[in-house]
């Protein structure tokens, strides 16, 4: 199986703004492709992510819900969607108008790019959520503090996964190692660290250490086998990877490997309700309009 699920919306978690008619920046040029799904076997890498390079934005291997996570500052979670949302995958290539090549105006060009291309139509919702609150336990965060990089004019979020596991670059010298029964978290936000949670256990994980945005952390779990490979099949449900019945067993031999990993590092998951917004995608064709 492949580890590619975590490498995914994670990587776009952080991006601004809202999917909305009449946004004011578009992208000059843009080209859409659909791409083949993720197969469920193999050992060949994947690479996926998105990537700004002076004027020129790539998104790779990325599925339509993704897209929008970028786009309208959601998580996946709060993106109800169509299942071929998940497996489908797309490659853009896009040229950013000039003067505007940050990483934060991306998001409303894509909700143009997005509107036009697969003539979407959407309406939010208020529900309430079954979650995980991530906290920080009575002795404090045992975690060690790693300051971010400054900010670079060159932006990544880009990750490639194979069946020996997976490694994800993002902004500020933020990496993440999947692997070998441990997730290694190097420059990571808790935000960020909720988001990677969020992926891999059965409800959604929110951020309420109260650590503050710019704090970041190296993190290390270590998983039993049966754990991790648990944590795997479950991400790659989530990322929209049809998997055979034999891997889905897996499900049925997790342990409590992962709270006692978060524990050493100062951290829980306590279950909690919440209301979150929603996204529901009304309408939305699985082929892109012409470039």
């Amino acid at each position: 199986m492949r580890t590619f699920a975590a490498v995914s919306v994670f990587l776009l978690a952080s991006a601004a703004g809202l999917l909305a008619q009449g946004a004011k920046l578009q992208f000059e040029v843009a080209s859409v492709r659909p791409m083949a799904p993720i197969a469920a076997t193999g050992t060949n890498a994947v690479t996926a992510g998105v990537r700004i390079d002076g004027a020129q934005f790539r998104a790779t291997m990325m599925s339509l819900r993704d897209l929008l996570a970028m786009a309208t500052k959601l998580r996946i979670y709060q993106i109800e969607a169509p299942d071929w949302m998940l497996s489908q995958r797309y490659e853009i290539a896009a040229t950013l108008p000039e003067g505007h090549t940050k990483m934060d105006e991306v998001p409303e060009m894509l909700q143009a790019l997005l509107t036009e291309r697969f003539h979407m139509k959407t309406h939010r919702e208020q529900k309430d959520f079954p979650v995980y609150a991530l906290t920080v336990a009575k002795g404090g965060i045992q975690a060690k503090e790693d300051p971010l990089d400054p900010v670079e004019r060159s932006v990544e979020g880009v990750g490639t996964g194979s069946a020996a596991g997976s490694v994800i670059k993002l902004p500020r010298g933020a990496t993440l190692s999947i692997g070998g029964n441990r997730i290694e978290a190097k420059k990571f936000q808790m935000l960020a660290l909720a988001d990677t949670l969020a992926r891999f256990v059965d409800r959604p994980v929110v951020d309420q250490t109260g650590l503050g945005l710019e704090a970041a952390y190296d993190i290390t779990l270590e998983l039993t086998q049966e754990d991790f490979m648990a944590l795997m099949v479950r991400s790659a449900v989530q990322a929209g990877v049809t998997l055979p019945p034999q891997a889905m067993r897996a499900l049925e031999a997790s342990g409590d490997s992962l709270h006692t990993a978060l524990a050493k590092m100062g951290l829980k998951l306590e279950p909690k309700k919440a209301p979150l917004e929603v996204l529901v995608i009304d309408a939305a064709d699985k082929t892109p309009s012409e470039n």
